[in-house]
């Protein structure tokens, strides 16, 4: 592969840490690790569906962001308003001001830099949310702004192909050459795939293949360690 382009959010880091931290923060009741670990599962879940009608005019930003909440703690039997949905999305934002890349991620970006693959990211959000973690995480140390696409600024989101077009013109890409890191299934496999790139599932929560899916991963990961050995000890003709 020449060019390697990565998703961000629960791809490069731990996107359940800011979310644990979180409910820590706003909630008194005595909720487990696992607990907390399910109503951010079930909180992605929602993300990605009101994220789709948000980006269809149908819903306002903000009723996604404190939608996923409400909808992830009635699964649960908690009531929360819109008020502290919007409380604990606020809070949710500082918590990812502190995010940091999985060491094995930081190995694998050096590596990959050092080889003198073309790197970059496409990442679903808005701009400046999205662009606040990318700076956080240090992405610029391997990956230059030109190559950094924010759903929110091209005017398209995963899995629409238009994306993925638009990134292959601008980074000059030979599709055939192309892997996409990701951890999301419908956002990121099919939409890689379905564009023509190779995809490599960043499955660390052991999410299960969608029953009857037209496309599959090429290589799937079940943790940062084995995303390293894949590209840089395991599978190096994939580089």
């Amino acid at each position: 592969m020449d060019t390697i382009i990565f998703d961000v959010d629960d791809t490069l880091y731990d996107q359940a840490q800011s979310f644990h931290k979180t409910v820590r923060k706003l909630f008194q009741e005595p909720l487990s690790d696992e607990e907390i670990d399910q109503i951010y599962k079930a909180s992605r879940k929602y993300s990605e569906i009101l994220f789709d009608q948000s980006e269809a005019g149908e819903i306002s930003q903000f009723k996604w962001q404190t939608g996923r909440i409400i909808a992830a703690f009635k699964d649960f039997n908690i009531t929360i308003d819109t008020e502290k949905a919007a409380i604990f999305h606020e809070t949710y934002v500082a918590e990812q001001k502190n995010i940091t890349l999985f060491p094995e991620v930081e190995e694998l970006l050096n590596a990959l830099y050092k080889k003198g693959k073309q790197l970059g990211i496409l990442t679903n959000g808005e701009e400046k949310h999205q662009a606040m973690k990318i700076k956080q995480l240090g992405l610029s140390r391997w990956i230059p702004a030109e190559k950094t696409f924010i759903s929110g600024t091209i005017g398209h989101a995963k899995p629409k192909r238009e994306v993925f077009d638009f990134i292959e013109e601008k980074m000059e890409l030979d599709q055939t050459k192309t892997v996409y890191v990701g951890d999301n299934f419908e956002k990121d496999i099919i939409g890689a795939k379905q564009a023509g790139w190779q995809a490599v599932w960043m499955n660390h929560r052991k999410k299960d293949l969608p029953a009857n899916a037209t496309y599959k991963p090429d290589k799937e990961v079940h943790s940062a360690k084995e995303l390293l050995d894949l590209f840089v000890k395991k599978l190096r003709p994939l580089c």
